[in-house]
């Protein structure tokens, strides 16, 4: 019997177009006795598992660093950086060898790692700040609080032919009392949006009927749906309409098939929930 095989969600920076879909095809075929690989789309809201960024790429180095890397979040960076920085690097011309050596073995740690973090015995894990904290704070409090966004209150909508992920994405949010609704009619979902309270609509773009595009443009033409957040899920084989999705106001899409834990995470940071 065989083990099963880990896989890795990436997120590759920076990258020209050319070089950007030859390392997506050489994380497509890995050796057999290390992970598989899933690049994601750059419009994808799913939290990544490893970093892949462009050491040429002043705008990608900057992501890197904001992305914060350490053994449970790895990075590698491939060519010429100009300094260093706290996850792996690889000269160009690139080595494939010993780029899947060096993944292999940040895979190993960072699946260690989590693992001693989900030991009874291990320190609580102090959430990242999004910002570096000012030692002094002069805000005014009165323009603090206007500042503050109102977390979402509404549903989550879910447009599929079947309402079998309404009832898992139900569970998964049962502990934090999300009302999670369904339906296969683009009709629907626009009056839901309209009548009721909904701060996230999922849409399967292989629902049948459906133009995912079109209905999200309609559900944001509405009065106060500036707030809710559109996210369509997409297999990567069908493509992706990068253009249709940003004019018509979607907030990113989720890969299918995704792991619970991506989704979960997806999830409560568009509903503002804790994590």
């Amino acid at each position: 019997m065989h083990a099963k095989r880990q896989l890795l969600s990436v997120r590759l920076l920076g990258f020209p177009s050319a070089e950007g879909s030859e390392l997506g095809t050489a994380l497509a075929h890995p050796p057999r006795d290390g992970p598989s690989y899933s690049c994601l789309l750059g419009d994808s809201l799913q939290e990544p598992d490893l970093v892949i960024a462009n050491g040429d790429d002043l705008s990608a180095l900057a992501a890197l660093l904001a992305w914060q890397p350490d053994v449970t979040r790895p990075a590698l960076v491939i060519g010429s950086a100009g300094m260093e920085f706290p996850c792996a690097q690889l000269a160009r011309p690139l080595d494939m060898f010993q780029m899947f050596k060096l993944l292999t073995e940040m895979g190993r740690k960072r699946a260690d790692a989590l693992t001693g973090m989900l030991a009874p015995e291990a320190p609580p894990v102090h959430e990242r700040r999004r910002r570096i904290r000012l030692d002094l704070d002069i805000t005014d409090p009165v323009d603090f609080v206007k500042m503050r966004r109102v977390a979402p209150n509404g549903a989550v909508l879910i447009v599929d032919k079947r309402g079998a992920l309404r009832d898992h994405v139900a569970r998964l949010l049962s502990a934090h009392q999300v009302s999670v609704e369904w339906t296969e009619s683009a009709a629907a979902a626009v009056r839901l949006c309209a009548e009721t309270p909904v701060s996230v609509v999922m849409i399967n773009t292989s629902t049948p009927g459906i133009d995912p595009y079109a209905l999200c443009s309609e559900i944001k033409q509405q009065e106060g749906a500036e707030r809710i957040a559109v996210v369509l899920l997409v297999n990567q084989a069908s493509g992706y309409d990068t253009a249709r999705a940003r004019t018509a106001g979607v907030r990113g899409l989720l890969d299918k098939p995704m792991a619970d834990r991506h989704l979960v995470a997806a999830l409560k940071k568009l509903l503002s929930l804790p994590p």
